[in-house]
């Protein structure tokens, strides 16, 4: 039996809609990171303590928070690696460094307790890359961030060049003053904050936290406040503080679910799956504040003022605005907002129905590697759908490929076309290997159907299914593709619940 599922329009002939994921006070997890007594280079005063203050401010609003202070590489890299693994169940998971960082050919490093430094290469050796915490954040299933106070002084003088070559490299990489961090390029859906923009030079301060710490910890425990504009608010709080001498800045883009990190302010309704409620949801003061930053060419505000407008039950209801919000994003570079464009067009919503706009604005998305039209297309592509002649071959390679960017329900389409035998060169540990991703990657929806209709997929995937649940020590029976309790539980454990 075929089993397909999509993203967007949920007409798939397996039909399952994929709720985005509950972000109000849903799984937050943080790794907080403080190093000031360095063991061979200058210490920092208040680094320890900005950790601290930033720990004690995430768990009062729900986080749980691993601390580590004063660590030295190889427990820095034990810690990460083990938050890596809870990080991938969480909804939202947040580093936040303070310490020494320096920059090396166009690449951040964030210097532990005991680095003991004479070259560049030694920093690459002894240091963890910014790059580094952004793959220990990447699996989150809604959200990313990496927050580093670390933009001091350069703690190694003059005795490193940090332009020096050390590596062969094709290209020139970018390069920031003495002292600075270097921009960073981090994938969609993940933001990283610099406490000062790239280039400049963050303080630690004449009290016991430096001002970004401060401003931070005062901002994060505000409840109803939009995740986006409470860095603006951060930024602003630190350039006052400071007399305009730091200003911290943000890289990146976040996904496009609104994110209250403490919470929605009292009186207010929990944030819902529905993005057209959640956004709806946003107080008007900054819900003007979005119209103001979207006028300023800002995207994300675009697409959330858009979903306000497509929400039918709001008085701000007007499709055709929402058009006009999707085309301005969505010509600005935004592949979220080509999806959801694309949608309209299909649906004839807000504006007439034209299936070759449609297709070409899903092309744009995916063309930017923006997984739910990738997956959609495949979905297409194998239906025929929207004028287009029915092309098996091509769909599965767009699911393969939406799959390999982990969107759930292409690791499951993937997963149930490798079990039905479609997928040349594909057998059972690869079915249960893009299940078990599935499952990993927060889609309710796959828990629901192993829990309901446990022997849909062939015994021989059940039982690799098994063996990968066991692997990961979650599942210690039988591999036997029976699955009962035992399976059950390990199932919803690997999806992230306690039993």
């Amino acid at each position: 039996m075929l089993r397909l599922i999509r993203t967007s329009l949920c007409l798939a002939l397996f039909v399952i809609c994929l709720a985005v994921p509950q972000a109000a006070l849903a799984n937050r997890v943080a790794l907080v990171i403080g190093i000031a007594k360095y063991q061979h280079i200058e210490s920092l005063d208040n680094t320890a303590n900005d950790a601290r203050l930033i720990a004690d401010t995430l768990r009062g609003i729900g986080f749980d928070v691993t601390l580590v202070v004063d660590a030295g590489y190889a427990e820095l890299a034990q810690t990460m690696d083990s938050f890596a693994f809870e990080a991938e169940t969480a909804e939202l998971a947040l580093i936040y460094f303070a310490g020494h960082g320096i920059e090396v050919q166009g690449e951040n490093f964030l210097v532990p307790a005991d680095a003991d430094v004479r070259s560049n290469r030694d920093v690459q050796r002894q240091s963890v890359s910014l790059d580094n915490l952004l793959a220990t954040v990447d699996r989150a299933r809604v959200m990313r961030i990496v927050i580093l106070d670390s933009c001091r002084n350069n703690p190694f003088g003059d005795t490193i060049d940090p332009n020096a070559e050390v590596t062969t490299q094709a290209a020139e990489p970018p390069k920031a003053p003495a002292g600075g961090l270097a921009p960073p390029s981090p994938d969609r859906g993940t933001l990283v904050a610099f406490a000062a923009r790239d280039g400049q030079v963050a303080l630690d301060g004449i009290g016991a936290n430096s001002p970004f710490a401060t401003a931070l910890a005062e901002k994060m425990k505000i409840p109803g406040l939009e995740i986006s504009l409470m860095f603006r608010q951060v930024r602003d709080q630190v350039l006052a503080d400071t007399f305009n001498q730091q200003e911290p800045h943000t890289y990146g883009s976040l996904s496009g679910v609104p994110f209250y990190l403490a919470g929605p302010a009292e009186g207010d309704a929990p944030s819902t799956g529905d993005l057209r409620v959640a956004w709806s949801a946003v107080r008007p003061d900054q819900e003007q504040q979005l119209v103001a930053l979207a006028e300023l060419g800002d995207t994300r505000s675009m697409v959330g003022l858009a979903y306000m407008r497509l929400n039918p039950e709001a008085d701000s209801f007007d499709p055709a605005e929402a058009v006009g919000l999707l085309t301005r994003a969505a010509e600005a570079g935004s592949p979220e907002a080509q999806f959801e464009l694309a949608k309209l067009y299909e649906r004839g919503l807000g504006v007439p129905q034209d299936f070759p706009r449609a297709l070409a604005l899903y092309q744009q998305a995916a063309d930017q590697d923006f997984a739910d039209a990738i997956n959609d297309l495949g979905f297409l592509y194998y239906q025929g759908e929207l004028g287009l002649t029915a092309d098996a071959d091509a769909a599965l390679k767009l699911f393969e490929r939406a799959a390999d960017l982990r969107h759930p329900q292409a690791l499951f389409n993937f997963s149930a076309l490798i079990d039905d035998g479609l997928i040349a060169g594909k057998g059972p540990n690869d079915a249960a290997g893009y299940l078990y991703e599935a499952l990993r990657s927060g889609a309710k929806d796959v828990l629901n159907l192993l829990e309901e209709r446990p022997n849909m997929f062939t015994p021989d995937a059940r039982r690799a299914l098994q063996k990968r649940l066991a692997d990961a020590g979650f599942y210690n029976g039988a591999i036997d593709g029976s699955f009962g309790p035992g399976t059950q539980k390990a199932i919803r454990l690997a999806f992230g619940l306690k039993a």
